[in-house]
Formats: structure tokens, C-alpha cells, sequence
């Protein structure tokens, strides 16, 4: 099998064409900012620094961050703010559901900061959150996409009782570099929380981020990893450096890549595979019902 991943000097010199993306505006694009605004809410869009603002909030959805906005994790890929978190906002929940209801999403996704300085974890939050947003808008389809609970799997099952369609778990990136990309979370403990949300009959999915300085059989092998611990549906996208104090891109994945990981990871047996340079965790999460 010929390796891609073969650095390219004159890939890494610069952004590439194919990562542009168009400034945000529009009628629903202001929209979903005064719901997001009017109800003091958090959004992954803003804090992540996402390139598909502009065409997700445009076609009138956002992802909603729950638990604040600063995180007690200090991962070096991640443009969320670290911090010791001051508050745990309970109305919080009730807020989320009324935003769902008011933009009228058929299916929408919900994430949030670590806060391993919490008992459950924030599951309790969790768990209000969707209970509010299948009571507000039942007809409305959900994603959770949570962190890593450090395996408190009494936490992880309080998510899992409220039985959202699809609960999401990010890896980031593959095994060797777990350290340096995800220095207080642990490959093996990512792959059973995986494990046990299947074993509870729900949809699983995760996401992997290119351009860290993996190799093709590296990522070959997460893949077989997920597979084997009962993971549904795959996302892969290109790493983009936040700020200076971030780690640096290894080397931008050409489209081509990205289209092969598509192709191989559809025949290894995922049901879904999401796969392209701009795809975040939330990317037309709509099909991954």
C-alpha cells in the first residue's frame, strides 16, 4: 500500500487552497448569532475557532457548548480556554433548549469543556440538557459529543440513560502521539468509554485530527482500534494551528488523502465516514443518523 504521508516541503510552506473558507454573513447566519447572544450561550463554533462557521450558522445551526467555556484540561490542539472554571450555570440546560427550539434544527449537537473538577464529571448537566431538549422540541434529533471522563463510568451511563441518537467521543489523533497532543488523557480509557457507549445499544462516533505528525499506518491502526471497540461512525479533518502557543501543523493532508482514509475506512466497515480537510467533529452531523 503506497504511504501519503510523506512530508512535503512545499505543502507545509503555506495554508493551501483548498483550506480557504468564506467570511460568515447572511440572514441566517445573524440569526442564529442573536439566539446564541439573547441566551448567553456557548458555542464550540466560536471557542474551537471553527472553519465551517460561516456555512453551518448560514444554514442555521450552531454547536452548543455546555459547562462554560473554560476548560480544565490543557490540551495543545484545542483553542478552548484553560482554567480553573469560577461557576456551574444550572440554568443552563433550560437555555440550550429554548436556543433548539427557537432556530427549529431537526437535529442538533451539543458538546462541552472538561470539568474534572466536578464529582460527576458535569453529567448531571448533560443529562438535564437533553432531557430539556427532547421535552422543548421532540421532534428534534441530538448529538452529544463529550469528553473524556477520566472513567467514572457511573458519569458516562447518567449521559447515556437519556438516550441522545448518537453520543460522539473524540481520539484527536493516534496512539504514539497521545502524550504530546492529549497529555491528560489516556488512548486505552478513550477506547473503552467508546466500548461501553456501544455496549448500551446507543450510536458511537469520533473524530481524529490529520497533520499532527502521524503516519498512514498509524492512522490505519486507530482505525482498526475504533472498529474494535464498536465505533459507528468516523471523522477525519485537517489539524489547524490556533495561535503561536499551539502545536504546530506537521503537514497540510491533501484532499486525495483524505478521499483514500474515506474509501478505506468505508471498507474496513464503518457504517459513516466523514472525511476531508474542512470536517469537524460536527460537520454535517445531520447524516450520521
Amino acid at each position: 500500500m503506497q504511504d501519503l504521508t510523506t512530508p512535503n516541503t512545499e505543502v507545509r510552506r503555506k495554508k493551501p487552497e483548498w483550506l480557504r473558507v468564506k467570511l460568515p454573513t447572511g440572514k441566517e447566519y445573524l440569526n442564529v448569532r442573536k439566539i446564541v447572544d439573547d441566551h448567553k450561550l456557548h458555542t464550540i463554533c466560536e471557542s474551537g475557532n471553527c472553519p465551517n462557521m460561516g456555512e453551518c450558522w448560514g444554514a442555521g445551526t450552531a454547536t452548543f457548548m455546555i459547562l462554560g467555556n473554560v476548560c480544565t484540561r490543557g490540551c495543545s490542539f484545542c483553542a478552548v480556554a484553560t482554567g480553573r472554571p469560577t461557576e456551574l450555570d444550572l440554568d443552563e440546560p433550560f437555555r440550550v433548549a429554548e436556543a433548539v427550539k427557537l432556530m427549529g434544527v431537526k437535529h442538533c449537537v451539543i458538546t462541552s469543556v472538561n470539568r474534572d473538577e466536578l464529582k460527576d464529571k458535569g453529567a448531571s448537566v448533560w443529562a438535564a440538557t437533553i432531557r430539556e431538549v427532547k421535552r422543548l422540541s421532540p421532534t428534534t434529533t441530538i448529538e452529544t459529543l463529550i469528553p473524556d471522563v477520566k472513567g467514572d463510568w457511573e458519569a458516562l451511563e447518567m449521559i447515556c440513560r437519556e438516550r441522545p441518537e448518537v453520543i460522539s467521543h473524540n481520539m484527536e489523533t493516534v496512539k504514539r502521539l497521545y502524550r504530546k497532543v492529549r497529555p491528560q488523557a489516556r488512548y486505552e480509557r478513550s477506547l473503552e468509554q467508546i466500548q461501553r457507549i456501544k455496549n448500551m445499544g446507543l450510536r458511537t462516533k469520533s473524530g481524529i485530527m490529520l497533520g499532527l505528525g502521524e503516519t498512514q499506518d498509524e492512522v490505519l491502526e486507530a482505525m482498526d482500534d475504533l472498529l474494535a471497540h464498536g465505533l459507528d461512525v468516523l471523522t477525519l479533518g485537517q489539524y489547524l494551528q490556533p495561535t503561536k502557543l499551539h502545536l504546530e501543523v506537521d503537514r497540510f493532508i491533501t484532499p486525495d488523502e483524505f478521499a483514500f482514509y474515506k474509501k478505506i475506512g468505508l471498507e474496513k466497515g464503518f457504517k459513516y465516514v466523514e472525511s476531508g480537510p474542512l470536517v469537524r467533529s460536527s460537520y454535517h452531523a445531520e447524516r450520521h443518523i
